[in-house]
């Protein structure tokens, strides 16, 4: 058993360290659900999404739409390549998010997009809101 021990560490050993991207800007619950994405789109993760009131799908959030997909309700937890057809993938319906690293219409400013989704429990921060006092 020279030069380890019974932990399997030893000396010069290195790690993979997980390095998260940012779009979480809290300790609030997250809560998420499974949806279908409307085709004819590639959603990334951090992309605000609206629900369209026909299909119940969700679609890019665009504040002159009628359709209801003007009301910003969801954040994409993962990339969906809905440009095909429609798909079924993760969204967040609550939680802090970090504004730097979301990515929404410019038919938004951030401020009337932060207010809007406080409705939904889901709140913007930006890096200065982030910064630990």
């Amino acid at each position: 058993m020279s030069g380890s021990n019974s932990y399997g560490f030893y000396p010069g050993a290195r790690t993979t360290v997980f390095v998260p991207d940012q779009l979480i800007a809290g300790n609030l619950k997250l809560v998420t659900a499974t949806v279908t994405f409307a085709h004819g789109n590639t959603f990334v993760r951090g992309q605000v999404v609206g629900r369209v009131t026909a299909s119940g799908e969700y679609a890019p959030c665009v504040k002159t739409a009628t359709d209801g997909s003007q009301v910003p309700c969801g954040i994409v937890v993962d990339t969906v390549d809905a440009s095909a057809a429609a798909q079924t993938g993760g969204l967040y319906q609550m939680g802090e998010f970090n504004s730097n690293y979301m990515t929404f219409d410019a038919s938004w400013t951030l401020d009337d997009l932060t207010q809007a989704l406080r409705q939904w429990s889901i709140f913007v921060k930006t890096g200065i809101s982030n910064a630990i006092v």
